[in-house]
């Protein structure tokens, strides 16, 4: 929210900055407009620069809202962390947090590119679950 589009070994100062928080700027009133067309922009240069137009989201969603979906030349394929809790399938926030990091660790470190090489993720106990899955929205349960 503060620093924009990093590289993985971009140093950056600790920080908690809600994107929502009003914040006055030229383009509009929050840190959403300040970097929707930026962030959307930049994402569209790299997906241009690679063999396919998938984006894999495993970004929370207060920081995938800044992109601008119907500008994004993409595919996107959503990632869904839920678990079992009252009888019932239900995305625990800081679960799922933990879920999407170890699950970019396991596609960088295995070098993964095709969604059936992820689909058998299974860091944390989390499993593929096709029958809570469609086109666009992977969904992992435990």
């Amino acid at each position: 929210g503060l620093y924009g589009c990093l590289s993985p070994l971009d140093l950056i100062q600790p920080y908690r900055l809600e994107m929502s928080i009003p914040l006055e700027n030229s383009l509009g009133d929050t840190l959403y407009d300040f970097w929707k067309s930026r962030v959307t922009e930049h994402l569209n240069e790299s997906i241009a620069a690679t063999s396919n137009n998938l984006l894999l989201n495993l970004a929370s969603q207060e920081y995938f809202s800044v992109i601008d979906k119907q500008q994004l030349n993409a595919d996107i394929i959503n990632i869904v962390f839920k678990d079992w809790k009252n009888g019932a399938l239900k995305t625990i926030g800081v679960q799922a947090k933990r879920a999407r990091g170890t699950m970019v660790h396991y596609i960088v470190k295995n070098g993964y590119k095709s969604l059936n090489a992820i689909k058998k993720f299974n860091g944390l106990g989390y499993c593929y679950s096709a029958g809570d899955s469609n086109d666009h929205t992977m969904t992992f349960i435990r």
